[in-house]
């Protein structure tokens, strides 16, 4: 019966498949990464762009638009024609920059409503890291050591209303230590103040920072991730510290404009999943401490619609402000 089925849908079927795979970009496609250039965003789309411009036959280029904890280069995508010439490559802070522009009534866009989620490119988990003369080891001890200080040690960001941003308000509050916020144009910046010592606490994706925890510069006191990071399974994540509502997914993926047309989609699709299952691509990505991605657009949708629904409450209650 099944296979009766199958055979009976297969002319349904075959037209929208050909549709999609006869489907060219009409000139270069570019994909906006809302952060400035050589963070691990800017790394993992330079990656998939260079092997999606072999296999799609037409230049794919990178633009970076950083600003406003990403708003402004997600907005460019918000607004683009629907044609499939202009993705988004984005983060996990796509979710809570979302929810804080909703909070403050300033949003530009809606992820729900203006964007129509690709698929993942890599899961890259976060990592809590403390400056090295911190004497603290995982957060209990971070909390210890802030509440003796005279004065509220610093923990730096990306910007208002950035991943970093919440999960330090989610940690003060839950944790009931002293904590002063320090803002940030991006993650570069903040990691070199870091390991300055002149802030103590901060968060950087893991593939952005293993090479500073392996060689002792800084010490990672928690993953955000569900599970433990394969680089680095001996530090516990946040849940198992008992901060379950600094939880987050280190997601990075593409977007398209709402209203892109499903046979480009479904191309994209096929051609970004085939891409994050090229060898040399996995290996990379692995090397980097991430995961390579390439799951269907309604399982990469239901992740960070689900985070988004995680954060707002969250936001709402720290009252958190975009700069």
């Amino acid at each position: 019966m099944t296979t009766r089925r199958a055979l009976l849908a297969a002319p349904l079927f075959l037209p929208a498949l050909a549709r999609a795979q006869n489907w060219t970009p009409n000139g270069p496609i570019r994909v906006v990464v809302p952060f400035p250039a050589g963070g691990t965003t800017d790394i993992l789309a330079r990656l998939y762009a260079q092997r999606l411009t072999e296999t799609l036959g037409t230049s794919v280029v990178v633009e970076n638009r950083g600003g406003a904890g990403g708003s402004i280069g997600a907005d460019v995508v918000a607004k683009a024609p629907p044609d499939g010439q202009t993705l988004l490559f984005h983060n996990l802070t796509f979710s809570t920059t979302t929810a804080a522009l909703e909070h403050m009534g300033r949003a530009p866009h809606s992820m729900e409503r203006d964007f129509a989620p690709i698929t993942l490119g890599a899961n890259v988990p976060m990592m809590l890291l403390v400056a090295k003369d911190v004497p603290a080891n995982n957060l209990h001890e971070m909390a210890e050591w802030a509440k003796r200080q005279s004065t509220a040690p610093f923990y730096g960001s990306t910007g208002p209303g950035s991943t970093m941003n919440l999960v330090g308000e989610v940690l003060k509050r839950d944790g009931s230590f002293p904590m002063e916020h320090v803002p940030f144009r991006g993650a570069a910046p903040l990691v070199q103040e870091m390991l300055a010592g002149r802030i103590h606490f901060g968060g950087d994706q893991l593939s952005s920072s293993l090479q500073h925890i392996r060689g002792g510069a800084l010490k990672p006191v928690a993953t955000l991730s569900a599970t433990r990071a394969r680089a680095v399974p001996d530090v516990p994540t946040v849940r198992e510290q008992g901060f379950p509502n600094a939880e987050l997914l280190g997601w990075n993926g593409f977007f398209a404009p709402a209203r892109t047309p499903e046979p480009i989609l479904t191309r994209l699709h096929s051609e970004i999943a085939a891409a994050a299952r090229h060898a040399p691509i996995a290996a990379r990505i692995e090397e980097l401490g991430a995961e390579p991605g390439g799951n269907s657009p309604a399982e990469f949708g239901a992740t960070v619609h689900a985070q988004v629904a995680h954060v707002r409450p969250l936001v709402r209650d720290l009252q958190l402000q975009m700069g």
